[in-house]
C-alpha cells in the first residue's frame, strides 16, 4: 500500500480472479447502489487488510467488514453473496469494531468449502462506500494474490482531503428494490429496525412521497411497501455509510415466507350456495363437530378523566413490561421446542411493544389527560388504521398482531385474567383471534377455530397448523350471528362451517374421527408384533435413529431393530473428535436401548452438506460430488479405523451390523472388508460383524449384483439416490418438490438392486424417506425389499400397512409401475391399486 499525494493504492485482501462490479451476481452490488468497486472470486481462506486504517463496521454475522483509511476512504469487504443468511456460520472474525489495523493484517478467516455450499456465490465485492468523495481506478489485472496492488483511490478534485476525513454529519443514500416475500411486513420490518439500531446515524425509508424512521416498525409497515417496490434509504450521522450498506443489505435479502404462497385469504368472502353453510378459507385442515362458542374483545367504558399523568404512565409502563416478560417466556419455550415459526411470530410482537411511534402516541395521549387503558387502545387503533389504509390484505392481517397486543396489555391494566371457560369439545368463533388467544385456546382443549375475518397467511393460521388445530378464516360477519352454543360441524379442509348439521352428519363426523383415533390406537397396540403380509411374507420394520434416546423411543414404539444409526451425532457440533472410548460407549448405549434387537450402524458420513470444523477437507467446487461418506477413508483412514475399533468392542457383537455409506465400486467394499478382518484379528475376534453397503449412488445400484457377492446386505438410501439419479439437489428450493423417489427411474434402480442381491441370497432394506411413505410400502415390497427403516413414530402405521397387503399382488402390480412416465403417474397408480384408508 502506498499513499502519496492523497493517492492510496490498496492491496488485494483476497487471492483469486478479479471481476467488474457489474458482473457480481447481486443487483444491489452490481448496480453500484453501495458504491463503486470491484469483486474477487476467492481461492484462499483468509481476508486481509487492504491498507492501514480503522475497522468502522463489522457485520453482525461476521461476513463483512468496513475499513476507513487515513485519507477517509471507506472500503467495504463483503465475503460472498447472500452470506448474511449463514448467521455467522463459517466465519471467524480476527478483529473487532474500532480496531486499528495495518496493511496485510489478517481480518477474518472463513471456511471456503462450507460457505460455497450454503450461499448464492463466493464472489466477494470490495466496495468504496463513499465513492462520491473519491475516484477509483482498478489495476489492470485478471487475477490477484493477497498483498498485490488492487486499485488506486484518490480524492476527487472538488473535495479536499480534509473534508474527506471529516465524516461528521455525513449523509448517504441509495435506492434498493424490496425482495422480501410479501413486502415490508412485520418480520422484515423488525429486521430493518434491528439493523438500524446498530448505528448512531438517523435512518429513513422513502417511498411514494412518504417517509418513515427505520426505528419505527409501524411507520415502516405504514408505508405500504410491497414486494418488488423500489425505495430510497437515507442515513445521516457519523456512521451513515456503514448504516446505509447494512440497511441496503437487509432490505435486499429475501426472507422465505413460503406460507404466503397460500394468500387465498386475500380473496373476498365466498358465499356458499349451500343453505346453512358458511364458506371460508382453510387455514389448518381437520374435521370436528361441537358447540360454537363466541369470544368477544374487551370493551372499555367511557373515560371519566381526572387522571394523574405520572400515575397513568407508570401503570402503562408496568403493564407493558409484564406483557414483554410473558412474550419472552413464550419465545424461550418456542426455542426449546425448536419451533421457528412460533419464535418468529412472538419476536415480532416483542419488537412491536418497543416501537417508538406506538409508545410515543400512547404517552402523548396520557399527557393530554387520557387513562392508560384508553390511551393504549387509541394508539393501537390509530396504527391499525394506518395499516388498513394501505389497502393490501397482508398488511391488514398484520394489524391483527397489533390487536393482540392491545388485548394483552388491556387485560393487565384492567386486572382481567383470561378466564373463558370452554365446554368440552368447543369450536371457538370470533371476529378475529390473536396469536396469544390461539395459544390459550389450544391449552384449554378447543377442538377447532373459525373467524369472520383473518387470512391463511396470518400468524394465527401458522400457529393453528403447527398445533394441528382445524381452523377456517374469512367466514364473514354472518359467523358472529350464530347463537352461542349451537352445535356445528367445522370441515376445515374444505373451508366449510355447517351451521345446522343433521344428527346423521354429526354421527358421521364422530364416526370418521373415532375411526381415525381407533386406527391409531390399534396400530400402536399391535406395533410390537411382527409385520406379516396377508400371504405370510415377513417384513422387518426398523427405525432410523441418531442417538440412544431415539433408540429407546423406537424400541418402545415396536421397532424390529435399528435400520440406520447415523453416527454423525457423535461428531458434529463440537471442537474435537470423540475418542474411541466415547464412541464405543455411545454405540453400546444404542444396543442396550434396543433389547435383543439388531442395530445397523453406519460409519461416519460427512462431507457434502455435513462438515466438521476439526476435520478440514480440501476445498471442492461441488462437495456433494466430492469426498463424502466412505471416500473420507481415502484421505483420513485413521478416522474410519478408530470408528471400526470402537464398533468391534460392543457387546454382544453379533447384534451389531456395520453399514458403509457412498460406496460406488466393489474395490472400496473389499478394502474396508479387508481392514475390518485385520482389526478383528488384532482384537482376537473369530467372527466379524455383518458388513453392508448403502445403495445411494446410481453406480452402486447398477453394480448391486457384484456388491452383493461380497456384502452381507444392501440398504438403499433413497434420499441421495433420488438426487443423484435425477440430477436435482434435494435442498434446492425450486426443485425439492420434484425430487420424488417414486420416479420410475428410481424404481428401476431399486428393482435392479433387489434382483442383484437375490442372486447371492442377500436381503435389501430401505432406510431413506421413501420407507416412511405408506403409499410406497406396497411398491417396495413388490420390488423385493424385505426391511423398511422408518421414523420411530411411524412404526405402528407402516406395520399396519404391511399387514393389509398381499405380497404376491404387490409383486405383480409393481412391475407395471416401472413403465410409467413420471413420479406423479406412479403415485396416482398406487392410490388406485392400494388406496390409503
Amino acid at each position: 500500500m502506498s499513499n502519496n499525494n492523497n493517492v492510496l493504492t490498496l492491496s488485494a485482501p483476497l487471492s483469486g480472479p478479479m471481476l467488474a462490479l457489474g458482473s457480481v451476481p447481486d443487483d444491489v452490488f452490481a448496480s453500484g447502489a453501495l458504491g463503486d468497486g470491484i469483486a474477487i472470486d476467492p481461492l484462499n481462506d483468509c481476508l486481509h487488510a487492504p491498507c492501514d486504517g480503522v475497522i468502522i463496521h463489522v457485520a453482525r454475522t461476521g461476513h463483512a467488514l468496513t475499513i476507513r483509511a487515513a485519507n477517509g476512504a471507506e472500503l467495504l469487504m463483503h465475503l460472498g453473496i447472500d452470506t448474511v443468511e449463514l448467521g455467522g456460520e463459517g466465519f471467524e472474525l480476527l478483529v473487532e469494531h474500532g480496531a486499528q489495523v495495518s496493511d496485510g493484517q489478517a481480518l477474518m478467516r472463513f471456511d471456503l468449502d462450507r460457505i460455497a455450499r450454503r450461499c448464492k456465490s463466493l464472489v466477494s465485492p470490495i466496495i468504496l462506500t463513499n465513492s462520491e468523495r473519491f475516484e477509483l481506478a482498478p489495476c489492470a489485472l485478471k487475477t490477484v494474490k493477497v498483498g498485490e496492488p488492487l486499485m488506486r483511490v484518490s480524492v476527487r478534485s472538488s473535495i479536499s482531503a480534509e473534508a474527506a476525513v471529516d465524516n461528521l454529519g455525513v449523509e448517504a443514500s441509495a435506492s434498493v428494490r424490496i425482495t422480501h416475500r410479501g413486502g415490508l411486513h412485520a418480520r422484515p420490518a423488525a429486521l430493518i429496525r434491528k439493523t438500524a439500531a446498530g448505528f448512531s446515524s438517523q435512518s429513513h425509508l422513502h417511498f411514494a412521497g412518504q417517509s418513515a424512521a427505520c426505528d419505527s416498525l409501524i411507520g415502516l409497515m405504514g408505508l405500504g411497501i410491497g414486494e418488488g417496490d423500489e425505495v430510497r434509504v437515507s442515513c445521516h450521522g457519523n456512521d451513515a455509510d456503514a448504516a446505509l450498506q447494512a440497511l441496503v443489505a437487509a432490505l435486499s435479502v429475501a426472507i422465505s415466507e413460503a406460507r404466503q404462497a397460500e394468500a387465498v385469504a386475500a380473496a373476498p368472502h365466498r358465499v356458499s350456495s349451500e343453505a346453512g353453510v358458511l364458506q371460508g378459507v382453510c387455514a389448518a385442515p381437520g374435521l370436528v363437530c361441537g358447540p360454537l362458542i363466541r369470544l368477544s374483545g374487551i370493551e372499555l367504558p367511557a373515560d371519566t378523566g381526572g387522571h394523574r399523568v405520572n400515575e397513568q404512565l407508570k401503570r402503562l409502563d408496568a403493564a407493558l413490561e409484564q406483557v414483554r416478560g410473558e412474550i419472552r417466556n413464550t419465545l424461550a419455550l418456542a426455542r426449546q421446542r425448536k419451533n421457528a415459526e412460533e419464535e418468529d411470530i412472538f419476536a415480532a410482537h416483542l419488537a412491536l411493544l418497543e416501537d417508538p411511534a406506538l409508545l410515543g402516541a400512547a404517552s402523548a395521549s396520557i399527557e393530554q389527560g387520557s387513562a392508560a387503558t384508553h390511551a393504549w387502545r387509541d394508539a393501537i387503533q390509530a396504527q391499525c388504521a394506518v395499516l388498513l389504509a394501505v389497502g393490501k390484505p397482508l398488511f391488514a392481517e398484520r394489524a391483527n398482531d397489533l390487536r393482540d397486543l392491545q388485548q394483552r396489555v388491556l387485560r393487565v391494566l384492567l386486572g382481567e385474567a383470561w378466564h373463558v371457560e370452554l365446554p368440552a369439545g368447543a369450536i371457538v368463533s370470533a371476529h378475529e383471534l390473536t396469536p396469544s388467544d390461539l395459544l390459550q385456546l389450544s391449552a384449554q382443549q378447543a377442538v377447532g377455530i373459525c373467524m369472520a375475518e383473518g387470512g391463511a397467511t396470518s400468524h394465527v393460521a401458522i400457529l393453528a397448523r403447527g398445533k394441528g388445530l382445524p381452523c377456517v378464516v374469512a367466514l364473514g360477519t354472518e359467523l358472529l350471528d350464530v347463537p352461542q352454543g349451537q352445535r356445528v360441524v367445522l370441515d376445515a379442509a374444505n373451508g366449510r362451517l355447517e351451521l345446522a348439521p343433521s344428527e346423521a352428519r354429526h354421527a358421521q363426523v364422530h364416526q370418521i374421527r373415532d375411526a381415525q383415533q381407533l386406527r391409531r390406537r390399534q396400530q400402536q397396540a399391535q406395533a410390537q408384533l411382527p409385520a406379516l403380509t396377508t400371504d405370510g411374507v415377513s417384513i422387518e420394520v426398523a427405525a432410523n435413529v441418531a442417538s440412544s434416546a431415539e433408540a429407546q423411543v423406537a424400541f418402545e414404539n415396536g421397532a424390529d431393530g435399528v435400520g440406520l444409526l447415523r453416527t454423525e451425532f457423535l461428531f458434529v457440533d463440537r471442537r474435537t473428535a470423540p475418542d474411541q472410548q466415547e464412541q464405543r460407549q455411545a454405540y453400546q448405549d444404542v444396543l442396550d436401548a434396543m433389547g435383543d434387537k439388531s442395530v445397523i450402524i453406519r460409519t461416519i458420513d460427512v462431507g457434502g452438506d455435513k462438515q466438521l470444523d476439526y476435520l478440514p477437507l480440501p476445498a471442492e467446487a461441488n462437495p456433494v460430488l466430492g469426498l463424502r461418506g466412505i471416500r473420507l477413508a481415502q484421505v483420513r483412514p485413521d478416522v474410519l479405523d478408530q470408528q471400526l475399533r470402537a464398533l468391534l468392542q460392543v457387546s454382544p457383537l453379533e447384534r451389531c451390523r456395520i453399514l458403509l455409506p457412498m460406496v460406488s465400486e466393489v474395490d472400496e467394499l473389499l478394502q474396508i472388508r479387508q481392514r475390518l478382518d485385520e482389526l478383528c484379528a488384532e482384537l482376537g475376534l473369530t467372527q466379524r460383524p455383518e458388513l453392508g453397503v448403502m445403495i445411494e449412488v446410481p453406480a452402486a445400484a447398477l453394480m448391486a449384483e457384484q456388491l452383493a457377492r461380497h456384502a452381507d446386505f444392501l440398504s438403499i438410501g433413497t434420499n441421495d439416490l433420488s438426487q443423484y439419479t435425477l440430477a436435482m439437489d434435494r435442498d434446492h428450493a425450486g426443485l425439492a418438490a420434484r425430487v420424488d423417489a417414486l420416479h420410475p427411474a428410481l424404481l428401476r434402480l431399486i428393482a435392479q438392486t433387489c434382483a442383484g442381491a437375490a442372486t447371492h441370497g442377500r436381503w435389501v432394506g430401505v432406510c431413506g424417506a421413501l420407507a416412511s411413505d405408506p403409499l410406497a410400502t406396497p411398491v417396495l415390497i413388490g420390488l423385493g425389499v424385505s426391511e423398511l427403516s422408518v421414523s420411530p413414530l411411524q412404526i405402528g402405521e407402516i406395520k399396519d400397512r404391511v399387514r393389509h397387503l398381499d405380497a404376491a399382488h404387490c409383486r405383480q402390480l409393481s412391475q407395471g409401475l416401472l413403465d410409467l412416465s413420471s413420479a406423479k403417474a406412479v403415485r396416482h397408480a398406487c392410490q388406485h391399486h392400494w388406496p390409503l384408508s
